[in-house]
């Protein structure tokens, strides 16, 4: 009787066995690739006056100064897989710019003319007075009240907290969930001779949401950097 019921016991544990046996088989988990091309690209041009800038022999871009006081970098963007996108399919993409040159802002002159409430007029209908001298205003000491500026159109605080983790978001300019970000770039006369050295960060998948297999694993990132330089001339 004893062997007959430890007989029966061994053949349900071996039938338990086999059920159970898949849940315990371990799976790697499975990622489907951030970029629906498979690798993701980031192409950027530099544009003025609405016109298309092209490089020259030596990769560089040449603006040349015409009044208008701004550039732009137009980008164009790999497009995410659905599994990087949200519910209504905004993508989780983000490109940084920053940049090498540096607006100090020290003192500010202008002047003005003056004229004189029963002064002479160069007409007899006393619409245009003469100016019997100008006056001219000075601010010193900008530097003071505006920290200086990044021509990509960001400024650090002065009193900037380096080791807070928010940091690095200060530092630079975003655009954020589309394929075609685009950023205007400072520009004035007294820039002509100078470079100005453009850099950019991409980064695919920037929420590091859910796998499609293993909703506790963080999917994959890709970031790409690129450097566009440009000559004011």
């Amino acid at each position: 009787m004893k062997e007959s019921v430890k007989t029966i016991l061994l053949f349900l544990g071996l039938i338990l066995s086999l059920i159970f046996a898949p849940s315990c088989t371990k799976y790697d988990p499975i990622y489907s690739d951030v970029c629906i091309t498979g690798d993701c690209e980031s192409q950027f041009i530099v544009v003025y006056e609405n016109q298309e800038i092209l490089p020259n022999a030596n990769g560089h871009y040449e603006v040349e100064w015409n009044g208008l006081e701004y550039f732009q970098i137009r980008g164009q963007l790999s497009h995410l897989n659905d599994d990087y996108c949200n519910a209504d399919g905004i993508p989780f993409i983000e490109t940084k710019y920053d940049s090498d040159y540096w607006v100090v802002f020290e003192n500010l002159y202008f002047s003005t003319p003056m004229y004189s409430y029963l002064g002479w007029f160069n007409d007899q209908g006393l619409n245009n007075p003469i100016s019997f001298g100008s006056y001219t205003y000075t601010m010193n000491d900008l530097i003071n009240l505006h920290p200086p500026l990044n021509v990509v159109g960001y400024q650090i605080p002065q009193n900037l907290c380096i080791d807070c983790p928010y940091a690095p978001t200060l530092v630079g300019t975003y655009s954020k969930y589309n394929y075609n970000p685009t950023q205007n770039i400072l520009l004035d006369d007294e820039m002509v001779g100078d470079t100005i050295n453009i850099f950019i960060q991409t980064t695919f998948n920037t929420e590091g949401g859910p796998s499609m297999y293993d909703p506790n694993s963080t999917s994959p990132q890709e970031i790409i950097e690129t450097q566009i330089k440009v000559i004011v001339i």
